[in-house]
This record gives C-alpha cells, sequence and structure tokens, in this order.
C-alpha cells in the first residue's frame, strides 16, 4: 500500500510513520501544500497513493484545502467517485460542524486525535485496505 501522511506536528508525524509503515510505503508531508504536490507527482508518475492521512490544522493549507485539490486532481483526470483515493483526516476538532465538513469534501473517514491504534486498524480494515 503507498500512504501519503500530511502532519505539521512533530511528535504525532512520527507516531504516525512508524504505525502506517507497518502497512507500506509512507510518504511524509508537512504541510496541506506540500501533500497536494506530492499527490499530484504520484499521479503524474502513474504511481497513486491508496490513503491519504491529512490533518486538519495545519501551516501553509490547511487539511480542509488539502482534500479539496486532491479532489479536484481526480476530477481532473477523470478518476471515478469510486476510484478515488481514500482520505483519512485525522484532528482533535471532533465537533459536529468539522466532522461535517469533512464529510462534505470527500473524506473517507474522520479519525479523532489522539490516534487510537486499534480503532485506526478497524477504519484500514473497513476500507479494505488491510485484513
Amino acid at each position: 500500500m503507498k500512504i501519503l501522511l500530511a502532519e505539521d506536528d512533530f511528535v504525532t508525524r512520527k507516531f504516525m510513520t512508524n504505525f502506517l509503515s507497518k502497512y507500506g510505503e509512507c510518504d511524509v508531508t508537512v504541510d496541506g501544500m506540500e501533500a497536494v504536490d506530492a499527490f499530484m507527482m504520484a499521479l503524474e508518475m502513474e504511481e497513486p497513493y491508496d490513503l491519504v492521512c491529512l490533518d486538519i490544522m495545519m501551516p501553509v493549507m490547511d487539511g480542509y484545502q488539502a482534500l479539496m485539490g486532491i479532489r479536484n486532481l481526480e476530477k481532473e483526470r477523470g478518476i471515478a467517485p469510486e476510484n478515488a483515493v481514500k482520505v483519512i483526516m485525522a484532528t482533535a476538532l471532533n465537533d459536529e460542524k468539522n466532522v461535517k465538513m469533512a464529510f462534505d469534501l470527500g473524506c473517507t473517514i474522520y479519525s479523532g486525535k489522539p490516534i487510537d491504534e486499534a480503532r485506526f486498524e478497524q477504519a484500514l480494515q473497513k476500507l479494505g485496505l488491510i485484513e
């Protein structure tokens, strides 16, 4: 599995990189703009990501803007919604407004922080990314 992680907090980034690396190749970015650029490069190289994990509160471009950018790139390339990359939004913002906004923009799963490894693995199983 090819994974893109966008996380600005060093401790969380380190934890998530170690956790996700068990499941495949994990590329790491520190803001939303880097994430969109990495996603675009992967599409151009015909090596798309299977999973994108986005923090919401990041500098330069937040997770919502990054998600919009990713979904727009998919639309521009004619990628059907059923073939779109799976996106997990991970954040401490667990209020209804933020959860709704994330799903409205096209996130697949919304995960609260701190990350619960067992629940995150269940989410990956639900998405069919791991057994």
